[in-house]
């Protein structure tokens, strides 16, 4: 097995009819990393606490910070990651994934001690906010690019997920360990033990993650998938650079798409473990399983966009979500915990499936070559919709509730379903 800083699998450079064992080397250290990087997603346990006065004080900080304040270094996290996910996909498309893999697995290290060691709102502002999101946007450009380059057109959505799941399912296993490490250590020791286990980690799966060599071709689809592509017109036979893909008006329907799936999710998992507090003592068990259905959602949609198209799973998506932000305020009015997790649950899943949908209409749209430096692109739709998170600390901070950021979000899941329906496939010069 080949291992090291080189860019390619040695011997993979031929025409394949199954997926090789090598591909999925590459996909599983691609999920393992994300498993690393998606800590953020367990950011309302870190918040619960930073808001607690008596907890702050009694473990040697200055005092509690607002909603909005402890909502803030999550909110420049999300802004750098997807600023940085375009240098960083340049960087995989350049020099390889695992070059990517380490720049992300050093930052994340030297990021998360200061976060854990400052003690300070500044601290963990430049520590978890800019550390963690340099990180974050380098290393993710790496997984999803190299799986790509080896998967046939019929597999994107469902192996996409799958190396994305990691990174929604992070916060299955990191919100129990950050709340048993904050009320038996500290809030400083949930940082830095955890910079340090994240640095070897994601270092070491980086060395596995290689591009099959030139020559190389990914199984093909049956003829009946072929034959309806080409009838729906669905996918590209060109690579586009992205001087060409920024002119079209696709580039940008897709930003936006991103961007208003993304702003509806993280709310939810910004400020989860605060709102369900009064129904659920345990916030962080909410947290846990919403990341369990953040992982599941990006596989699921991933595998029916595969079946149904990607524009109608989004759709399907979207109008899910847009009903639970709708009835939430009425729920938690009611306090009806059943009720509450599940509408939370749905919002868990549409958000994960945003994040296998988007790379796959990518791939779909502008083709596999630049995908990397494309994708990153795009990925700036994420980063525009961490306003949410900061807009819901904010109206909670000034009416005691999320009401009105529930609907907010609400009625942007139903203008992206619109943006969705008129959303096709741009025609390249050269005959896509």
């Amino acid at each position: 097995m080949t291992i090291g800083f080189g860019k390619y699998a040695k011997g993979y450079n031929q025409p394949v009819d199954v997926l090789p064992g090598r591909a999925w080397v590459t996909v599983l250290a691609g999920t393992t990393i994300n498993l690393c990087l998606g800590c953020l997603y367990a950011w309302s346990v870190w918040l619960k606490y930073l808001t607690d006065e008596k907890y702050m004080l009694a473990h040697g900080w200055a005092g509690a910070m607002t909603a909005e304040q402890a909502s803030n270094p999550k909110s420049m996290c999300i802004l750098v990651f997807a600023l940085l996910m375009i240098p960083g996909g340049k960087i995989q498309d350049k020099y390889g994934p695992t070059v990517s893999a380490t720049i992300g697995a050093i930052a994340m290290g030297i990021g998360m001690i200061i976060a854990g060691t400052a003690k300070s709102y500044a601290g963990i502002l430049w520590g978890f906010g800019v550390g963690g999101g340099i990180a974050m946007g380098v290393a993710y450009a790496a997984p999803v690019p190299a799986t790509g380059k080896w998967l046939g057109p019929h597999q994107r959505g469902f192996f996409l997920g799958l190396t994305v799941a990691g990174y929604g399912g992070a916060a299955f296993y990191v919100s129990p360990l950050i709340k048993w490490m904050i009320v038996n250590q500290s809030l400083s020791s949930s940082f830095t033990v955890l910079g340090v286990a994240y640095l070897i980690v994601i270092f070491f799966c980086g060395l596995l993650l290689k591009w099959p060599e030139p020559g190389y071709e990914g199984p093909k689809p049956p003829e009946a998938w072929v034959q309806a592509q080409a009838a729906k017109g669905t996918s590209t036979t060109v690579d586009w650079v992205a001087g060409d893909m920024v002119k079209t008006w696709q580039f940008y329907a897709l930003v936006l798409l991103f961007c208003l799936n993304t702003q509806a999710g993280l709310l939810i998992i910004g400020h989860a473990a605060k709102f369900i507090k009064p129904m659920l003592a345990s916030g962080f068990i909410l947290v846990s399983a919403g990341g369990a259905l953040n992982a599941l959602g990006r596989v699921g949609t991933g595998k029916y966009s595969d079946i149904i198209g990607r524009d109608r799973a989004y759709m399907l998506n979207a109008g899910a979500a847009a009903v639970c932000m709708f009835a939430l305020p009425s729920v938690i009015r009611a306090k009806s915990l059943f009720l509450a997790f599940l509408f939370c649950m749905i919002a868990y899943w549409v958000y994960g499936g945003g994040l296998a949908l988007m790379p796959s209409y990518t791939l779909d749209f502008f083709g596999p070559k630049n995908l990397g430096f494309n994708y990153g692109l795009v990925f700036i739709g994420w980063g525009l919709g961490a306003f949410m998170p900061k807009l819901g600390g904010w109206i909670r901070d000034v009416t005691g509730h999320y009401d009105g950021a529930f609907y907010v979000a609400g009625g942007l899941l139903i203008l992206a379903i619109l943006i969705a329906m008129v959303t096709k496939r741009p025609m390249a010069k050269s005959g896509a």
